[in-house]
């Protein structure tokens, strides 16, 4: 009798301590989960003034706090999105027109798909500056930095002034720029092209990786481990033509093995037009393989984080309420808009059609939408 109590007991017991694992591991497992679904790091800066030049017509916003300057608070947009949406036509468009002061202009499927323009922007844009419109063009695409921007700009014949360029590349570098990075004495790897080397280059950022390991290889054979630099303090993730497995290992070791080296993604956009045939997989995959092997989050400077917006309502004293944002994706231009308010347009003539934008399925809508910004006029 003694035996068989003795049994029972130890198999309740087992029961009882089997049944405390599962719930540790479920927890676990919960935790986990939450971690790794976890939005990525949005800027929002609070409070911007003037920084030193770093160009004959740009400067970079700094944020001032007493005792000096100090790192941009971290926050993520909303999506709140307005209560009604309308499709705009050249006769409804005048009460929009009316009611805003400054166009932000979205590139990639708003101005041009690739390398052509779509029809009717310079008309649009002129009687847009003469009608004494104020207008921006904010990009997430960070391929080029804004005097590369401007070069394309002139190669379609638009007449754009350098300083109502904004690209990704130049947030990243301003991120870099408010947190002082470069005090650090830290260098910067990236995974990008040319744009955000330019960018990082005017505030004597240094940096490796690039262009400069776009035909890179790894041997992989028994015993090989591959060398990084142990002075990168930060990761950018630009979209990157060239992106190959020995840059993802390099930036994952330094992510992964360098203490506090920070990882910044320009944007997460999906896809992206790189010809007008198609859509083109977008910085969000290259964004994604990087969050894939290291488990973190990373600091996105682009769309829809507000720091671009912020600097441009803060250094020309703007109304945000007589600001309009058009763009073609609803994740990030229309949110970009909707959340630091601003009158946001959709144009259909970029990633966005108009079943997708009218489906129950989407919940992001704007306070209008166009077939193309030609509908203006």
């Amino acid at each position: 009798a003694t035996h068989s109590q003795t049994r029972n007991f130890s198999i309740k017991a087992m029961r009882t301590l089997s049944a405390a694992v599962l719930l540790a591991m479920a927890a676990q497992a919960t935790a986990f989960s939450s971690l790794v679904s976890s939005r990525p790091l949005l800027l929002r800066a609070p409070q911007l003034s003037k920084a030193q030049s770093i160009s004959k017509t740009m400067v970079r916003p700094t944020i001032r706090v007493r005792g000096g300057y100090a790192p941009m608070m971290m926050a993520a947009p909303s999506a709140a999105s307005p209560e009604t949406t309308m499709k705009l036509t050249p006769d409804s468009a005048v009460k929009m027109l009316d009611s805003v002061d400054v166009f932000i202009f979205d590139c990639d499927g708003v101005i041009w798909k690739g390398d052509s323009l779509i029809p009717g922007v310079p008309e649009v844009l002129e009687k847009l500056r003469a009608a004494g419109k104020k207008i921006f063009f904010v990009t997430n695409n960070s391929t080029k930095s804004r005097k590369g921007y401007k070069a394309k700009f002139d190669s379609l014949g638009l007449n754009v002034n350098p300083e109502e360029i904004f690209s990704s590349s130049f947030a990243a570098a301003a991120y870099l720029e408010q947190t002082k990075f470069k005090e650090t004495g830290k260098k910067v790897y990236i995974i990008g092209e040319r744009g955000i080397q330019e960018e990082l280059d005017l505030i004597n950022v240094p940096w490796t990786g690039g262009e400069n390991d776009k035909a890179k290889t790894i041997e992989l054979k028994p015993g090989f481990a591959l060398p990084h630099d142990e002075d990168v303090g930060a990761v950018i993730v630009g979209f990157d033509r060239y992106i190959n497995y020995y840059k993802i290992q390099y930036a994952q070791l330094c992510i992964n093995e360098n203490p506090g080296c920070q990882f910044i993604v320009t944007n997460l956009d999906a896809v992206t037009h790189l010809t007008d045939a198609q859509e083109w997989a977008g910085n969000g995959s290259m964004a994604g393989a990087i969050k894939g092997c290291t488990g973190k989050e990373p600091t996105v400077v682009g769309k829809p984080s507000p720091l671009m917006i912020d600097y441009i309502a803060d250094k020309y004293k703007i109304d945000r309420s007589r600001i309009c944002m058009v763009g073609d994706r609803l994740d990030t231009d229309i949110v970009f808009g909707n959340s630091n308010g601003c009158v946001s347009c959709l144009t259909l003539s970029g990633v966005t059609t108009e079943e997708k934008y009218l489906s129950a399925n989407n919940k992001i809508k704007a306070n209008y939408y166009v077939d193309s910004i030609a509908d203006f006029f």
